[in-house]
């Protein structure tokens, strides 16, 4: 057994630090500066962070090895595995000249390209985050963007910042739920009494800034003259989306604040459009969608065409019905990762105060592989009915899948090297470190707390994995500095969601649904400062609330 150093270097955590960093900064400047493709720089991360962990944190070479193989494992599935099948669905609509019908019946409510950013980047990207998750709203709206004669690069990018909204809730809420069971052990609370307190605390920082997300798009899209002729759509839009976010986050708990959200987002704006549309139509490119003669055979043609995708949604939630994931989930293997599981031991302040004793407490290391009970399997599923209704022989079946897995090579690299070098950093100590510093802000670090979550989920391209990480950390760097865990515990996934469009594995995802591989830096350049913006925006409003208005911060 290894314990954690998280001061290797002369003793001090803040030079600790700024070593444990360099896998980060390698990353960052092969993306942004160097504008090498995604996969070399993750390739190169991967390399450093090896080294970092080994040379300079006296991490056991068998335990680094082990680690970054559990991250590319994670990568593979259940990461890759949702986004495959995600794509192979949209592949399917493409192949049989079903998308085009897509692409006329959107264009039918509206040729305008902010209106269709705001439907399908906005309202549909939410809805499938909200029942999916880790990556396919991006990978479906940058597709369906690009269908409807978007740039490619643009269409990435507007899919990317879109995807802020709903991250915290995505997945049927799960980002909330298992941060209540990361900190439990550090209040003494069981962790069901402490899922709505951090729901409802989520609840009231992140329609903040879903409200402000549709003309954010609109402004990056076409600059600020464009998007107030829309006004009225994007604040029915954005409106919509974040009075419920906000109601059903608080008063229902996390798991249909964004499902509910996004469908009550899209029905306000649909309504709106049927007695408003703006003035002066906006077509950023030379080949807009045509609309469609609605009669009735052209609703027929309608419904068959959007078929699948609303195959998925159905099929995804009969998956998370509560009777029906539990019979799938008796297939569900669960196994302690070899030569990892219980090998690492955390030293304080990131050990609970029972474990103070014994110095360190161990870290888990258990793959679970729900292969039944996956979103990738049930997205799966739902691609294969898919094809049989739209008439789909088994072997054209195959050839579009196999086509979908060749278009997704390099991010295969990308994403499981980014996964390799999180869980690297994660069981070596190096991500806490870079947490650890930020506490020494002292009464600033309700505004820090934002950007630990930030930095958890530039590395993992997940909310729920970021709250994993760094939930204990500001559980005590809160108690620490006398500001409510909850906030601070909240705070780590409402900023975690602003990393989302700078994470390698979600521009690598996007890229490769567009077939842009490769241009991932530059998309990278575009989004970083949008990224911090927002995430500097949570943060400041973290520490409003934690000094000036307190008593929002729900009770336990």
């Amino acid at each position: 057994m290894w314990v954690q150093n998280y001061q290797p270097v002369l003793g001090s955590v803040i030079l600790s630090a700024i070593v444990a960093g360099l896998p980060l900064y390698v990353l960052f400047c092969l993306l942004a500066i160097k504008q090498w493709k995604a996969h070399w720089a993750a390739l190169s991360a991967l390399s450093i962070a090896l080294l970092v962990a080994v040379l300079l944190f006296g991490m056991p070479v068998p335990l680094a090895l082990s680690s970054a193989t559990m991250g590319v494992v994670f990568g593979l599935f259940p990461i890759l595995w949702i986004v495959l099948n995600a794509l192979f669905i949209y592949d399917l609509t493409v192949e049989t000249g079903k998308f085009d019908i897509v692409r006329q019946s959107i264009a039918s409510v509206s040729v305008d390209q902010r209106i269709q950013v705001l439907l399908i980047a906005f309202c549909f990207g939410a809805l499938i985050e909200g029942i999916a998750g880790f990556g396919t709203p991006v990978a479906l709206s940058a597709a369906m963007l690009v269908g409807l004669g978007f740039a490619p690069r643009a269409a990435v990018m507007m899919a990317l910042l879109a995807n802020t909204a709903p991250v915290a809730f995505g997945n049927l809420g799960i980002p909330i739920i298992s941060l209540a069971g990361v900190i439990d052990p550090f209040l003494g609370v069981p962790r069901e009494q402490l899922v709505q307190p951090l729901s409802a605390m989520v609840g009231r920082q992140i329609p903040l800034l879903s409200f402000a997300i549709p003309g954010f798009l609109i402004v990056i899209l076409a600059g600020w003259r464009r998007m107030l002729e829309v006004l009225p759509a994007v604040l029915v839009a954005g409106g919509g989306f974040a009075t419920t976010q906000l109601a059903v986050s608080n008063l229902l708990g996390p798991v249909l604040a964004d499902v509910a959200a996004a469908l009550i987002g899209l029905a306000a704006l649909l309504a709106l459009l049927r007695v408003w549309h703006p003035k002066e139509t906006l077509v950023l490119t030379h080949r807009p969608a045509q609309g469609l003669e609605l009669d009735t055979t052209a609703y027929s043609l309608i419904v068959l065409a959007w078929l699948p995708f609303i195959i998925l949604v159905v099929v995804i939630v009969i998956g998370s019905i509560p009777e029906v994931a539990g019979v799938l989930d008796q297939a569900t293997i669960r196994f302690p990762w070899p030569g990892l599981h219980n090998q690492v031991l955390k030293a304080p302040p990131l050990v609970v105060p029972e474990a103070a004793d014994a110095l360190a407490a161990s870290l888990p290391a258990v793959f679970t592989f729900d292969w039944l009970k996956s979103a990738g399997t049930l997205t799966l599923f739902a691609g294969l009915l898919s094809a049989r209704v739209l008439g789909v022989a088994p072997r054209r079946a195959v050839e579009i899948y196999v086509h979908t897995i060749a278009g997704l090579r390099g991010t295969i690299v990308t994403v499981t090297s980014v996964l390799g070098v999180a869980w690297v950093m994660n069981y070596s100590g190096l991500t806490i470190v870079l947490g650890l510093v930020l506490t020494f802000t002292g009464l600033l670090f309700p505004f820090f707390s934002a950007f630990i979550g930030w930095i958890g989920v530039f590395l993992t391209g997940s909310d729920t994995a970021s709250n994993n990480l760094f939930g204990g950390l500001q559980v005590t760097a809160a108690q620490q500095t006398g500001v409510s865990p909850i906030l601070t515990s909240a705070t780590n996934s409402s900023g975690g969601v602003c990393g989302k469009m700078i994470s390698p594995q979600n521009l690598s995802i996007g890229a490769a649904a567009v077939g842009v591989h490769g241009e991932e830096g530059q998309i990278f350049r575009r989004t970083f400062l949008w990224s911090l913006l927002l995430v500097s925006f949570v943060g400041l409003l973290a520490l409003i609330q934690a000094f000036l208005i307190p008593a929002i911060v729900p009770p336990v």
